[in-house]
C-alpha cells in the first residue's frame, strides 16, 4: 500500500493541508511549512517516502517552470527593457563575484581549481522557487529590494546555459562519473552533438520563434479556442503552451523556466494574459508546494548526523558568503538599507538548479560522489532555513533599520509654503491636488517615492520627496503655518503615524485622512480624526447610481438615493468605530445597520416623486425622448 500511487498522493496532501495552516498561524509563512512537512514525511522521521522523492523532485520542478510563466505574463516587454540593467549588471556581478569567492576558498580547502570552479559556478546561483515565493506571499515582489532580486534570479536562469556548457571541459580523469542517466538529461539535447557556431544559431532560432510564435500565433489560437465557451479546453491549452515550451527548451539546453518566462512576457499584452493566470494558477501553486515538500524529504540528515558541525559551518559559510557579495552589490547599485537587507537575505541561499549542475558535473567528472552528496545535503539545508532568516529580517531588521532608506536620500529643500500639506501624490492625491490647484488654492506635496518624485517633476508639479511622518521634514514644509493636512497615502499604518506627529506637534492643523475601508476608518476615528474619506465609497457610489439611470431609474432618484446612502453610511461607521474592540457587538450592529439602510431606500424609492418636481432631471427625460424618437 505504502508504494502505492494513491497513498503517496495521500501523504503529500495531508503534510500540505496540516503544515501550511500552522505554519501560517504561527507567522512562518508557507514556504517554511512545505519545507517542515517534506522533512517529517519523509526517510529520516516518519519514512513515509523514500526514495521516490528524488523522482517527484524533479515532477516538482514543473511548478518552478509554471511560476515564471505567471511572472512573465506580468511583465510587459517594456518593464523588462526597463530592467536590463539590474538584469545584466547586479546578475553579472553577482554570479562572477560569488563564483570566484567561493572558488578560492575551495582551493583554500584543498580542491582542485576545475573542481572549485565549478562548485563555485553552481552555488552562486540562489532559488528561484523559494524567493519568490516568499516575497510574493509577503508582498515584497514590488519594492526595490524585490525587483532587485527578481533581475539577478533572472540573470542565474540565463547562466545556468553556460555553466552546463562549462563543465564538461573541467572535468578530471581521476574522478569516475557516478551520476544516473536520469540525472544528464541536459547533456542529450538534440544540439548537444553540434558545432557550437551551428548551436548558437539553433538555440537564437528558438528564442525567435517562441517570440514570433507568442505575437502571431498563440493570441489567435486562444481567441478560437476561447469560441468554444469550454472552460477545461482553455485550461488544457494553456497548460500544452507551458509544457511545450518546456520541452522545447529541453530539447535545444536551455533553461525550461527562462523559456516559460519568455513565452509568458510575450504574451503578457495579450487580451486573454488574465484568463492564462486564472487557469495555470492553481497548477502552480500545488506544483511548488509539492516542490517545497520534496526538498525538505531530500535532506540527507545521515550526512548531516554523521557531520553536523561540518555541515552546518559549511551552510552557514556559505549563507554569509552570498550574503555579504549581494549586501556589497546593493550598495553599490545604490539599493536603500532595508531593500538592500531585504535584497541579500532573500538571496543567500543554494538553488534548486543546483541539484542538476550538481549531477551533471558528476557525470562529467568534475567532482565526486562524496561531495556532491554533501554539497546537495548544503544546499537543500541553505533553501530550508532561508525562511527562517527571511523572518529574522522582517522581525528583528527591519523595524530597527526600516526607514533608513527614506534618509540615504536626503529630504529635498522646501522652497515654498502653503496652507495646505498634502501627504502622499499618489491616485488620490494627484486628483485632489488639481482640483484644488484649478481653484486658485496652492498645496505642499510630500512623497516617499523617489520614482514617483521624479516623475511628478518632470510634468510641472512641485512635489517634494520626504516621509511626512517626520516632525522635522513636516517642519520644514510650513507645517507651523499651515491650516490643513490632507492624508492620502495608500497604507493604512503610514497614515497613523502621521496623524500621530501632527497631533503631537502641529495640533492646529485640521486633519483630512483617506482610508480603505471600515476597519480602517475605525482606526482613524479612534484617534480623534472626524474627516474620512474612504477611497472607493463616491466613486462607488456613482457607479451604482448610472447603472440603475441603465435600468430605467430616474436620474433625481439616484442622486437622492446616493445622498441618504452616503449620510447613513458615514453616520454608521462613526457608530460601529465604538464597537470596535467588540467584535459580536460589531457584527452585530454591522447587520443591523445594513437591514435599517436596505429598508431606509426601499421605502424612499416607492416614495420619490410623488410630492416632488422632476422637471429638472433633464437627462433621464431627455433619454426618454430620444428612445421614444427612435422606436417611433
Amino acid at each position: 500500500m505504502q508504494d502505492s500511487f494513491f497513498f503517496q498522493a495521500f501523504v503529500y496532501l495531508a503534510a500540505a493541508v496540516i503544515s501550511v495552516p500552522i505554519a501560517k498561524r504561527l507567522g512562518l509563512g508557507s514556504v517554511l511549512g512545505y519545507l517542515l512537512a517534506g522533512i517529517i514525511i519523509g526517510p529520516f522521521i516518519l519514512g513515509l517516502i523514500g526514495q521516490e522523492g528524488q523522482d517527484v523532485m524533479h515532477f516538482a520542478e514543473f511548478g518552478v517552470v509554471m511560476m515564471l510563466f505567471l511572472i512573465g505574463l506580468e511583465l510587459q516587454p517594456s518593464l523588462l527593457w526597463k530592467l536590463r540593467g539590474p538584469i545584466l549588471g547586479m546578475g553579472g556581478v553577482q554570479v562572477g563575484m560569488t563564483a570566484v569567492t567561493l572558488m578560492i576558498i575551495g582551493i583554500f580547502t584543498g580542491l582542485a581549481w576545475q573542481t572549485a570552479l565549478a562548485i563555485g559556478l553552481t552555488l552562486a546561483l540562489s532559488s528561484t522557487a523559494i524567493a519568490l515565493q516568499t516575497l510574493n506571499e509577503k508582498g515584497l515582489m514590488k519594492t526595490g529590494g524585490g525587483q532587485s532580486s527578481f533581475s539577478v534570479l533572472l540573470f542565474q536562469d540565463i547562466a545556468v546555459i553556460p555553466i552546463l556548457a562549462i563543465l564538461p571541459v573541467l572535468a578530471i580523469d581521476d574522478f569516475a562519473s557516478m551520476a544516473a542517466p536520469s540525472d544528464v538529461h541536459h547533456s542529450s539535447s538534440i544540439v548537444s552533438g553540434l558545432p557550437i557556431w551551428l548551436q548558437t544559431t539553433v538555440v537564437l532560432a528558438v528564442v525567435a520563434g517562441i517570440i514570433l510564435a507568442g505575437k502571431y500565433i498563440m493570441t489567435p489560437c486562444f481567441r478560437w479556442i476561447a469560441k468554444t465557451r469550454l472552460r477545461e479546453i482553455f485550461t488544457a491549452a494553456a497548460l500544452l503552451l507551458v509544457v511545450g515550451t518546456t520541452l522545447l527548451m529541453t530539447q535545444v539546453g536551455l533553461s525550461p523556466a527562462l523559456g516559460t518566462f519568455l513565452a509568458g512576457v510575450v504574451l503578457a499584452g495579450s487580451e486573454y494574459r488574465h484568463e492564462l493566470e486564472t487557469d495555470v494558477e492553481p497548477f502552480k501553486g500545488l506544483l511548488l508546494g509539492l516542490f517545497f515538500i520534496a526538498v525538505g524529504a531530500s535532506i540527507d540528515f545521515n550526512i548531516i548526523v554523521d557531520s553536523p558541525v561540518l555541515i552546518f559551518s559549511l551552510v552557514l559559510v556559505l549563507m554569509l558568503v552570498k550574503f555579504l557579495v549581494l549586501f556589497i552589490i546593493g550598495k553599490f547599485f545604490k539599493l536603500g538599507l532595508d531593500n538592500n537587507l531585504l535584497f541579500a537575505f532573500a538571496l543567500a541561499q543554494g538553488g534548486e538548479f543546483a541539484f542538476v549542475l550538481f549531477s551533471f558535473a558528476l557525470q562529467s567528472n568534475v567532482i565526486d560522489t562524496n561531495i556532491a552528496n554533501t554539497l546537495i545535503a548544503i544546499v537543500a539545508l541553505s533553501m530550508a532555513l532561508t525562511p527562517l532568516f527571511m523572518l529574522v529580517n522582517e522581525k528583528l531588521l527591519q523595524p530597527r533599520f526600516g526607514l533608513r532608506e527614506e534618509s540615504e536620500r536626503e529630504s529635498d529643500d522646501m522652497d515654498e509654503k502653503n496652507k495646505i500639506i498634502i501627504a502622499g501624490f499618489g491616485r488620490m492625491g494627484v486628483i485632489t491636488g488639481r482640483f484644488l490647484q484649478a481653484h486658485g488654492e496652492q498645496a505642499t506635496y510630500l512623497d516617499t517615492n523617489p520614482d514617483n518624485v521624479d516623475l511628478l517633476r518632470k510634468m510641472g508639479l512641485k512635489v517634494f520627496y520626504g516621509d511626512s511622518s517626520r516632525r522635522d521634514l513636516l517642519q520644514a514644509a510650513g507645517a507651523e503655518e499651515a491650516k490643513i493636512i490632507i492624508i492620502a497615502v495608500d497604507d493604512p499604518e503610514k497614515t497613523l503615524e502621521i496623524i500621530d506627529t501632527v497631533q503631537k506637534h502641529f495640533p492646529h492643523l485640521k486633519i483630512f485622512a483617506r482610508t480603505k475601508g471600515w476597519n480602517d476608518s475605525y482606526e482613524v476615528l479612534e484617534k480623534g480624526v472626524d474627516n474620512i474619506y474612504r477611497e472607493t465609497l463616491d466613486t462607488s457610489l456613482r457607479l451604482a447610481a448610472d447603472a440603475l439611470c441603465s435600468l430605467g431609474y430616474r436620474r433625481y432618484t439616484t442622486h437622492r438615493a446616493i445622498k441618504t446612502f452616503r449620510r447613513h453610511d458615514e453616520r454608521y461607521v462613526r457608530e460601529l468605530a465604538k464597537m470596535k474592540h467588540d467584535e459580536k457587538a460589531l457584527i452585530r450592529g454591522a447587520k443591523e445597520r445594513i437591514e435599517d439602510l436596505e429598508s431606509l431606500l426601499s421605502i424612499e424609492f416607492e416614495n420619490v416623486g410623488k410630492d416632488k418636481d422632476l422637471g429638472w432631471d433633464s437627462t433621464t427625460l431627455r433619454d426618454e425622448y430620444g428612445k421614444q424618437v427612435r422606436d417611433d
